[in-house]
């Protein structure tokens, strides 16, 4: 027990010291040398390397070609950019997820995609109470079986797709999953041309969902809002006679993101 409580202290020191070695390169005006670095830390120079290799390797630092002195990238602005982009986001769709929720009686979500995966970053619980476990902000999942996750990968070009699916995979969650690229892809061409994509109990049986785009101002769908519940109350006369208020809220959430071409 105590080995444990000592490892985990040891991880927590480490993550410190890269903080603090983020915070120390961001200080500096210049490339600065390993062998300062390590002195003005007070670490030892394997240490000291070991740290800046693993920044490199995620790309918040590189080296000044011919004095090979360390410097950070703008990574780490493109990083916070993002978590302010989001907020935004956050702040401009909340409104209009309770307007869903009331409208469709069941709960939304809102999600973006980090690392080839959906995650959820805002919910209004609807009063059907149905939110899968995976919907819970913070939580993650994948692509190509949720509505927000297909809308996202319109993004994608043939090879983007290709090399989501190697590294990814199209796992089969229930009988109704897409699993092969050639189904993926007429699902893909259906949603271009409806302007919202469906989760038909593909993550889980009894479960559907409908899900609409959010561009910004290059026309990229940087995120969607998606309405979940029992595929009984869902069902497709029910969405038919509130699509047109729905697609209403996204074209007006879209415009607000900047993408002019919904503008009134």
């Amino acid at each position: 027990m105590e080995k444990t409580q000592k490892t985990g202290t040891q991880a927590n020191q480490s993550a410190e010291k890269m903080l603090v070695m983020l915070e120390y390169l961001a200080g500096q005006s210049e490339p600065i040398r390993l062998l300062d670095i390590s002195k003005d830390l007070g670490v030892n120079v394997s240490t000291a390397l070991r740290f800046l290799t693993a920044l490199i390797n995620k790309g918040y630092v590189t080296q000044e070609e011919g004095t090979s002195r360390y410097y950070m990238t703008y990574k780490i602005c493109a990083l916070a950019n993002r978590v302010s982009v989001h907020m935004d986001i956050r702040s401009i769709v909340k409104p209009y997820m309770e307007q869903l929720s009331q409208l469709f009686g069941e709960s939304v979500c809102l999600a973006i995609e980090e690392s080839r995966k959906v995650v959820y970053i805002e919910v209004v619980e609807g009063s059907g109470q149905m939110l899968r476990t995976m919907q819970r902000i913070g939580n993650v999942a994948p692509m190509h079986c949720t509505g927000i996750g297909k809308l996202l990968l319109l993004n994608y070009t043939d090879t983007e797709l290709d090399q989501l699916i190697e590294t990814e995979g199209l796992e089969r969650y229930t009988e109704y999953t897409l699993v092969s690229k050639s189904q993926l892809t007429e699902e893909l061409s259906k949603i271009r041309r409806q302007g919202v994509a469906y989760d038909n109990e593909e993550c889980e049986l009894g479960a559907r969902c409908v899900a609409g785009p959010i561009y910004d101002s290059s026309g990229r769908v940087v995120a969607g809002v998606s309405v979940t519940g029992p595929t009984n109350h869902l069902a497709d006369e029910f969405i038919a006679e509130r699509l047109g208020e729905f697609r209403r809220i996204m074209e007006e959430i879209s415009f607000k993101m900047g993408y002019k071409a919904f503008e009134p």
